[in-house]
């Protein structure tokens, strides 16, 4: 939005004209300092101080943007405020490993821009409490009047208690507690004269913009242009880094066995030829019998993702569902709430970097996601207007759900069934319950003749019978107990599962959420908390919390919290009423004529600030090469004289040889490329026995090479 300023006299124009010019080549010399940033790396091998350039320069466009304009004060404010957030996640270790981040502290500040960091954060820290200084009693009388005492300690603790994930160490957990707790509240003053810089000539025409893009407080019925634009924006997003940060790639282990499962569930298959050599064709998540080998994972998401699978296109689906639940999400609020409500909620959910990343990637959760929106929305329908097809139609894709991640269709199923039995109208029509679970149940017992064939019992669950052979009986139950978790050492607390693990488990999933769900650089919780503390919730509010609630109480009895990939994944479901209650807690703030738009501009100018500075941060630093796999096995295996040779990938078995085994056809001894693993002499014997008849190349892995994969040639890569 512009609102035009005064002209400026004569005199003035040239030294405008000359910081303008200055600026823009700052910009562009920022972005020119991304691109060569972008290959450097800390000696950890991270990848994020391209970050802080790309952020600092798009903010100073964002400023030119507007600088004949009543906001260019809001903006240059917008402009230290992105470069503070940038420079802090640049003291951050993430990088592309299985690890929960922290701050790098004194002794582990080396590495690229790193000292331009600390410098812009004491930067920023002296303006920002100058500034407010000069404003301390206009500050201290805004508090005064619009936060009460219950709303700024709910606030504080908030802020204080997710700033960082937990530390096993208790002195260091504290310290970046501490230093979190200040960055925020830096962050939170710098927003706060962003928003004050806003003149007030400048809020009718804001406001009116704003009321243009959001609508008003009616219901409408029906898909807008909105929402097919926000869907379209979150497509073109995820397929964008899909392509270019996830390399269209499996990087997960999780994500391997989710593309072998939907490659042979496409061609109508359960199962998958032996491999001559079990031990050199070893993945995770993998069952190996003497006559078959197949995935052990639920097959509600491989068919789904077999659907790509099959036109070769499986990195495009769940952009695709991403789209789709950005749909049905507006529909589903739109029937909660009113249109202002639901473009707000969804407009944060398609700028949040949780989301995105998830709709990047091969995991399971996305589709999960769409299909419990879709239930939700087929149950609200059939609430407003009692229909049996609506509850139905609910069940089945509760059902989906539960074919896909059957812990969230309980939690799902848990909040809709109640709901179903709220009275409406003074009373209520048990058909739509009982519809609901029928076809819920129907639709989710299509696994049990898929359990029968493969464990040999319908009540079996595959993943149960590999956990329980691979880690022992019970291992990976729910419930509590000494023999719960799989010794997943630096992921799982304490041994087995207890009250302590629900603690830690939960502070972890916490603070992911707070980081994670809009990048946000005052915490993502932070408006949420604060607006249920001035309890002013409606019936669908209280709704919304109970979905969360649920989602979390049901994985307390877990003993995993999900790690570290694509944040609080285990949690994934309580996105969408944290979104809506964000949007609420925005909309019931930015009321009255005093208020005009400024609530709202500071919730977008966070966002803005995630797009261009979180967002960038974490395609470079975390996920581009996430864990060690790389896509360039089957490119350097080209280059053999031969397209029906076996190449014995020397490394781990992931990434190594995880990330060149995706190229395997499912029949490992068909006539083209096969990759093996070179586990050690013994297993090289066999391989090298049952492909005897194949010209045979060794392939040194990214662990191997410390960069991509490499081809051996002459003597040394050629078996004897």
């Amino acid at each position: 939005m512009s609102v035009p300023s005064h002209h400026t006299s004569a005199r003035g124009r040239t030294p405008d004209f000359v910081v303008r010019v200055f600026l823009l080549v700052a910009a562009i010399g920022l972005l020119v300092v991304a691109v060569r940033a972008a290959s450097l790396a800390d000696e950890s091998g991270q990848r994020g101080a391209a970050a802080l350039p790309i952020a600092v320069g798009l903010a100073i466009l964002v400023l030119l943007r507007v600088w004949r304009t009543a906001l260019r004060t809001a903006a240059g404010w917008l402009v230290l405020a992105t470069a503070g957030q940038a420079a802090v996640l640049r003291l951050i270790e993430a990088g592309p490993f299985v690890r929960y981040q922290h701050l790098a502290l004194a002794e582990r500040l080396q590495g690229p821009l790193r000292g331009w960091a600390v410098a812009i954060l004491v930067l920023q820290a002296v303006v920002v409490a100058a500034a407010l200084h000069r404003r301390r009693s206009d500050v201290i009388s805004w508090v005064g009047r619009h936060v009460s005492r219950r709303q700024f300690v709910v606030g504080a603790l908030v802020v204080l208690l997710l700033g960082a994930a937990p530390s096993r160490h208790a002195p260091t957990y504290a310290l970046e507690l501490l230093l979190a707790f200040v960055f925020a509240t830096v962050q939170l003053g710098n927003l706060g004269l962003l928003v004050a810089a806003i003149p007030s000539r400048a809020l009718p025409a804001l406001r009116g913009r704003i009321d243009r893009w959001l609508g008003g407080d009616s219901r409408v019925a029906g898909i807008d242009r909105f929402a097919l634009l926000a869907a379209l924006w979150v497509f073109l997003a995820t397929a964008a880094l899909s392509l270019f940060s996830y390399e269209r790639h499996p990087h997960v282990p999780d994500e391997v066995t989710y593309l072998y499962h939907a490659r042979y569930l496409s061609t109508g298959d359960l199962e998958m030829p032996p491999p001559p050599v079990t031990e050199g064709f070893d993945l995770d998540l993998m069952t190996y019998e003497d006559d078959r080998w197949y995935s052990p994972v639920p097959p509600g998401w491989p068919a789904v993702l077999g659907v790509g699978a099959r036109v070769g296109l499986p990195w495009l689906v769940n952009p695709l569902l991403a789209a789709v639940g950005i749909i049905l999400s507006y529909l589903l609020v739109l029937s909660l709430y009113d249109q202002r409500t639901a473009r707000l909620s969804i407009l944060l959910l398609a700028l949040s970097p949780w989301y995105l990343f998830l709709g990047m990637s091969f995991m399971t959760h996305t589709a999960s996601f769409a299909f419990a929106v879709g239930a939700a929305l087929a149950v609200s329908r059939g609430r407003s207007r009692p229909s049996i097809v609506a509850a139905i139609s609910g069940g089945l894709c509760l059902g989906i759900v539960g074919l896909i991640r059957p812990l969230e269709a309980v939690a799902v199923g848990s909040v809709l069934g109640l709901w179903l039995l709220w009275p409406v109208g003074g009373r209520v029509r048990l058909s739509l319950p009982l519809g609901f679970a029928l076809a819920a149940v129907a639709t989710a017992a299509l696994v049990l003749p898929y359990n029968r064939h493969l464990t040999g019992s319908a009540t079996r669950f595959p993943i149960m019978a590999y956990t329980d052979q691979a880690y022992g009986p019970g291992t990976n139950a729910l419930g509590f107990g000494p023999d719960r978790g799989l010794g997943w050492t630096g992921l799982d607390p304490f041994p087995g599962h207890g009250l302590p693990d629900v603690a830690v488990n939960t502070a972890l999933n916490s603070s992911a959420v707070n980081v994670e769900l809009f990048g946000w650089s005052i915490g993502s919780l932070l408006l949420i908390a604060v607006w249920i503390a001035s309890m002013r919730l409606r019936r669908p509010d209280v709704v919304l919390l109970g979905c969360v609630a649920a989602v979390v109480g049901l994985h307390t009895f877990y003993w995993f919290s999900g790690g570290p990939d694509f944040g609080a994944r285990y949690w994934f479901l309580v996105i969408f009423p944290c979104v809506v209650l964000t949007a609420r807690a925005i909309l019931s703030a930015d009321v009255g004529p005093r208020h005009g738009a400024r609530v709202l501009t500071g919730a977008l100018a966070l966002s803005l600030m995630a797009l261009i500075s979180f967002i960038p941060w974490r395609a470079i630093d975390k996920y581009h090469g996430y864990r060690g796999m790389r896509p360039g096995a089957l490119a350097v295996a080209s280059d053999a004289p031969t397209e029906t040779a076996l190449f014995l990938v020397r490394g781990r078995r992931h990434p190594d040889y995880a990330s060149a085994a995706i190229y395997n056809p499912l029949d490992l001894r068909a006539e083209t490329t096969i990759f093996a693993w070179d586990r050690d002499p013994q297993v090289r014997r066999e391989l090298l026995e049952a492909y005897s008849d194949r010209p045979v190349y060794y392939l040194d892995g990214p662990t191997v090479t410390g960069d991509g994969y490499r081809l051996v040639q002459g003597d040394e890569g050629r078996a004897p």
